[in-house]
């Protein structure tokens, strides 16, 4: 054995040049690797846990030797610390591996033959010099800076946080946010994370402050709980909270007394951390806002004269029924009637009810009449198919308020409000508290607003439950489309999506085998009882039955939607398994825990306003460029390049969650379904993954769990302030639904 590896060390640890890593778990730091001498050559296996570390870096391992039946004697480690290499076989080891983006194989020889064990200080200290190494200029040299500050930060902060079961993906969003600083940060005040990093909960941020000898009764501790448990509750949808819940969810989370946690909700009050609403209720100051901004902007609007130009409605209708080649139905007519003539008017049904018809129908007119129309959605697709229905421009709600990212906010609103007379807000079931409140405090007072969606689809990701609560509150016009126009048999995506509504609605029959699926029908169900082989179903549907049956491209007409992100039924695995099928030897990125091919189909999962991309946004990987560290990705036939830090941004999307789908529609639907999925087994749920598929729709699972779903209509109701401030701002004189 090398002397190297033992020299002054006792038998229970060893020292030397990690050589090789034969696997490494990302998700949880466990290595298996070659570890040997400076000097000397014969190589032993080490196992353990050791995060984010890198070949060619010095490994002091204390453990005990093992005996595996198969590999043999092998070193498992039980603590470990790394220091950079100090020779230059450590350094040239270092750096070939990829480590640093700019640095090769090549030129880590080229560096490292120039400067010797004294590259790594060349590289830090006089990166300039590396323009001394023919090929590597001014650009270049300043990139392999940039790339090695970037690393040392992220080796820092994943090598404090190594014991708290921080993932590499978050360690990277902290180091984006924070930099070099981000170890300083936490270490003077790790509570200050949770509010600025998403991602990292309470329980992270405490164990580290507790571990850091911060007090466990002391204020910064029990404010954070507070805070937590408020946000925890906004999270799960809801606006404000009755205050002796949120002190008792404290009193348990902190384990402490209650006089405490009474007396530091008290000090948050009088700060304005936190604010109250109605009597014993507290809100987070932003949501307080957003609530009473939405309830006062819509009471200027509604009230305020219209700039419209004067409209003869029945000689409109009667336009605009040309225009169309057909009469409208009863509905339909009263909808238009209460559209041109209130200042805020509200429009909801499900599918197939005539929803566009009107649309269409109002914009012509609207349009006939040279008045100003603004169109807009949620999400980029559902803005693209609306301006596909109604031949008119529509964008996303981000794009038309116009972000500014140096002020953190929009660049429209109540001083530089929108130049419009219309605006037709679509999907206004994805609205949630902050977006509808940014959105309506940008129109005039003198515009109109018809706010269109459906009321039974999920409710908003984000916290507050706008639509219904300004469809419940009784002071706005509303008009509720039933009747269906868009017939289908009974086993059709509309018919079954109505029959759900009703409670009333059972599967198709179950189909064995799964690759037999009838051309005639446009909603299948395939029996397959355990998570492991729905998980097999769905792969062969998405690679080989349903484009081989129907002729439907796997990426661009199919997407997967699941109820649940964990499990074996969840979209974790779903992606994992629908990528080695499909998509087994793309060029790989790996990105912490995160991993990415070329031609992999992703989801932006925040909003990016510099790179004009959006959360919910489906792109495809059209190259990965492993050297540069950067990802290029074709939204839409808009190539977007992604570079090292960005990455974490994306998620694979061969499967996403129905609450991710919402807003968006897409040709062929696959829905798996499972007991398993239990905790999300609600009717809104399957209604809104139903509707969510323009031709097909395939369950796959167990019919006992579909059943579960649709007699589960209890949904989770959000405790919101919306009405109460609404009622408040309006006038007494109410409008009754229609």
């Amino acid at each position: 054995m090398s002397k190297g590896i033992f020299d002054n060390k006792s038998p229970d640890s060893v020292e030397g040049v990690l050589e090789r890593i034969t696997f490494y778990n990302e998700e949880n730091g466990f290595l298996i690797g070659k570890l040997k001498g400076t000097e000397g050559k014969e190589e032993i296996a080490v196992v353990g846990k050791a995060p984010k570390v890198q070949c060619g870096e010095t490994l002091l391992l204390t453990g005990s030797w093992t005996m595996h039946p198969k590999h043999g004697k092998q070193f498992s480690f039980e603590k470990f610390e790394s220091k950079l290499p100090s020779s230059a076989y450590g350094v040239r080891k270092y750096l070939a591996s990829g480590l640093i983006h700019g640095i090769g194989k090549t030129y880590a020889k080229k560096i490292v033959d120039h400067f010797g064990a004294d590259t790594l200080r060349i590289i830090s200290e006089e990166s300039a010099r590396l323009r001394e190494i023919e090929g590597i200029g001014s650009m270049r040299a300043k990139s392999i800076k940039q790339a090695w500050e970037e690393q040392k930060a992220v080796r820092e902060v994943m090598m404090f946080l190594q014991t708290y079961g921080v993932t590499d993906a978050l360690c990277l969003r902290l180091v984006r946010k924070y930099g070099n600083e981000a170890k300083t940060i936490l270490e003077s005040d790790p509570y200050r994370i949770i509010r600025e990093v998403k991602g990292i909960g309470f329980k992270t941020a405490d164990r580290i402050a507790l571990n850091l000898g911060l007090a466990s009764n002391g204020p910064p501790r029990i404010d954070a709980g507070i805070l937590h448990v408020l946000q925890d509750c906004e999270d799960q949808g809801h606006t404000h909270f009755e205050r002796r819940e949120v002190a008792l969810q404290a009193i348990e989370l902190l384990e402490a007394n209650s006089d405490e946690v009474e007396n530091r909700i008290d000090a948050l009050l009088s700060q304005g951390e936190i604010v109250p609403s109605k009597s014993d209720w507290i809100q987070l100051p932003t949501t307080f806002r957003a609530e009473h901004t939405l309830a006062r902007s819509l009471t200027l609007v509604n009230h305020g004269k219209s700039s419209l130009p004067s409209i003869l409605i029945d000689k409109a209708l009667e336009w605009a029924q040309g225009k169309a080649g057909f009469q409208f139905a009863q509905m339909q007519d009263e909808a238009l009637r209460q559209a041109l003539s209130s200042k805020v008017s509200i429009l909801t049904g499900g599918p197939g009810t005539g929803k566009t018809t009107i649309l269409r129908a109002l914009v012509s007119i609207l349009r006939a009449k040279k008045t100003k129309i603004l169109l807009a959605a949620p999400t980029g697709r559902a803005a693209k198919r609306m301006s596909e229905s109604t031949r008119h421009f529509a964008q996303t709600v981000h794009r038309l308020l116009k972000f500014d990212p140096s002020q953190g906010g929009f660049s429209m609103n109540e001083q530089n409000p929108l130049v419009c007379d219309y605006l037709i807000m679509d999907e206004s079931s994805m609205l949630d508290t902050r977006l509808a409140s940014a959105l309506v405090r940008a129109l005039p007072s003198n515009a109109h607003l018809l706010l269109v969606g459906d009321a039974d689809q999920l409710p908003s990701v984000g916290s507050g439950n706008v639509l219904k609560d300004l469809i419940e509150c009784n002071l706005l016009p509303v008009t509720r489309l039933e009747v269906t126009f868009r017939q289908a048999d009974d086993s059709g995506i509309v018919g079954l999506a109505h029959s759900i509504l009703s409670g009333k609605a059972s599967p198709p029959s179950p189909l064995e085998p799964h690759s037999a699926l009838p051309r005639t029908h446009d909603v299948h169900f395939i029996r397959a009882e355990t998570p492991e082989e729905c998980v097999r179903v769905v792969c062969d549907l998405y690679k080989r039955v349903l484009p081989k049956t129907f002729g439907v491209n796997p990426k661009n007409d199919l997407q997967v939607l699941a109820p649940l992100h964990r499990g074996v039924g969840g979209i974790g695995n779903l992606n994992d398994q629908i990528r080695d099928a499909i998509n087994p030897n793309g060029a790989t990125h790996i990105m912490g825990s995160l991993l990415f091919r070329e031609g992999d189909k992703v989801i932006q999962t925040r909003n990016n306003y510099d790179k004009d991309v959006f959360n919910g946004d489906l792109g495809i990987i059209s190259k990965v460029d492993n050297l540069n560290g950067i990802l290029e990705i074709d939204f839409d036939n808009r190539l977007v390049k992604y570079e090292r830090m960005e990455v974490t941004d994306l998620q694979p999307a061969y499967a996403i969650t129905v609450h991710k789908s919402q807003g968006s529609e897409y040709p062929v639907v696959i829905f798996p379904l499972l007991k398993q999925h239990f905790m999300m087994l609600q009717r809104n749920l399957v209604y809104t993954g139903l509707t969510r598929a323009k031709k097909k729709v395939v369950f796959v699972g167990d019919p006992a769990a579909y059943a579960m779903a649709i007699r589960n209509n209890k949904t989770l109701s959000r405790e919101t302030d919306l009405i109460r401030k609404f009622q408040q701002e309006f006038e007494p004189t109410q409008t009754p639904n229609r």
